[in-house]
């Protein structure tokens, strides 16, 4: 089952804050939770926000436990621009741009847990499998490079 939470009209760049949601995306909440925690940004702060959001959603409308859920998704779309003007020389204006965005974080209990040990397992499992198959397709060359050819037949006729 899916549960999500919507944080709207956050203040601050949706390039910023995407730079913090890419690095939580698929891992389980409690390890999610710990990157944020520790990560120095103010992204960081808002999608903990949400991120914690999203699993009392899932404890309380879903009856969901927390330690099986994963984050499906995590997307930062562009919210409306404040749009502000600073005096400059001679009487001109330049436009300040203060831009919000929407932070989405969708969490799902159907996703199997990938751990660094898995990862690394299945890399190597797939590393063997490349390396043999190169081997098998090196000896089918060697092989086809050893068929015999037509014999010559002699020039001389008796």
């Amino acid at each position: 089952m899916e549960v999500r939470s919507i944080y709207k009209y956050a203040r601050i760049s949706a390039f910023k804050a995407r730079e913090v949601t890419r690095e939580i995306q698929g891992l389980p909440v409690s390890a999610a939770l710990d990157l944020l925690t520790f990560t120095p940004k103010k992204a960081a702060f808002l999608i903990s926000k949400t991120l914690k959001s999203a699993i009392a959603n899932a404890e309380n409308n879903a009856n969901l436990k927390s330690d099986g859920l994963v984050v499906k998704e995590a997307i930062v779309g562009e919210g409306p621009t404040l749009k502000r003007i600073m005096a400059r020389a001679r009487g001109s204006a330049s436009r300040i741009l203060k831009r919000t965005s929407h932070i989405r974080i969708v969490l799902s209990d159907e996703i199997q847990i990938e751990t660094r040990e898995t990862r690394k397992a299945r890399r190597e499992q797939e590393k063997k499998a490349a390396k043999k198959e190169t081997e098998n397709e090196a000896s089918e060359s060697a092989s086809a490079e050893k068929k015999p050819t037509k014999p010559k037949q002699s020039a001389t006729k008796k």
